[in-house]
C-alpha cells in the first residue's frame, strides 16, 4: 500500500488551528478580576443636603435676658410712728358744724408719702377704744399723694358736728381724736375733750383727702 504524502502546508495549519482552539477555551473558563468604584449619589441623597454644608448645624441658642437694675423705689407711704399731729380749728363752725384742719408732720428723716383719706374717731383717751361712729369719707375732691419732705405737713379737712343736735344721740365725753395715718394700723392721738355720741349709727365726724400744706 502507497503511503499518501500530507502536504506540510494543511499540517502547519491545521496545527495553527488547534492552538487557537485551546487558548479560546482557556480564556472562556477564567474569570475576570473586578475593580471596586464608588457608586454615584444620586439627584435625590445629593439635593438632601445643601451645598457646601458639613456637619449638621447645632440650632441657636436662644440669647440671655439682660440682668437689668431694678427701679429704684419711690418715697414710702407715711407712717403713724414718722408723723406728728395737730388740729387746726381756724375753719370756724356754721350751722352746728366745726371745721378744722388735721395736720399731719413728717417728723423723720426721709421723704413719705400721704395717700388718701386718713381714719378719725373719737375716742375715751390715748389708749381707749373708738366711741361712736368713725368719720365717713367726703369724695367730693379729688385724691392725690401728698409729697412730704422732713418737716412739711399735710392737711385735710375734718368736719364736727355738734352731739347735742343729733336727736336720739346718747352724749358720751370723749378725751379727743385717734388719727390712723391712710394705709396705716397704728395711731396718733390729739388730745381735745369734746362730746361724742355712743351709739354708732350717729354720725359725727367727716374727712377730706390730704393737700400739701
Amino acid at each position: 500500500m502507497t503511503a499518501q504524502r500530507i502536504p506540510k502546508r494543511l499540517v502547519t495549519t491545521t496545527a495553527a488551528a488547534a492552538a487557537v482552539f485551546v487558548l479560546a477555551g482557556c480564556g472562556a473558563g477564567t474569570p475576570q478580576s473586578q475593580t471596586s468604584s464608588t457608586p454615584a449619589s444620586s439627584p435625590a441623597s445629593s439635593a438632601s443636603q445643601p451645598a457646601g454644608s458639613g456637619a449638621a448645624t447645632a440650632p441657636a441658642t436662644p440669647p440671655t435676658a439682660s440682668s437689668a437694675a431694678p427701679a429704684p423705689a419711690g418715697p414710702a407711704l407715711c407712717k403713724a410712728d414718722g408723723l406728728t399731729a395737730a388740729l387746726d380749728s381756724a375753719g370756724g363752725a356754721a350751722a352746728g358744724s366745726l371745721y378744722m384742719q388735721l395736720i399731719l408732720t413728717n417728723s423723720g428723716t426721709e421723704p413719705c408719702v400721704l395717700r388718701g383719706f386718713a381714719g378719725v374717731s373719737l375716742t375715751a383717751d390715748a389708749n381707749g377704744a373708738p366711741i361712736g361712729a368713725a368719720a365717713v369719707r367726703d369724695q367730693s375732691g379729688p385724691a392725690a399723694d401728698v409729697l412730704l419732705a422732713p418737716g412739711q405737713a399735710g392737711a385735710a379737712t375734718l368736719r364736727y358736728t355738734q352731739a347735742a343736735n343729733h336727736a336720739g344721740c346718747k352724749i358720751t365725753p370723749a378725751a379727743g381724736y385717734r388719727i390712723y395715718p391712710p394705709e396705716d394700723t397704728a395711731s396718733l392721738f390729739i388730745a381735745q375733750p369734746t362730746d361724742a355720741c355712743s351709739d354708732a349709727a350717729t354720725q359725727l365726724l367727716t374727712i377730706g383727702v390730704f393737700q400739701s400744706q
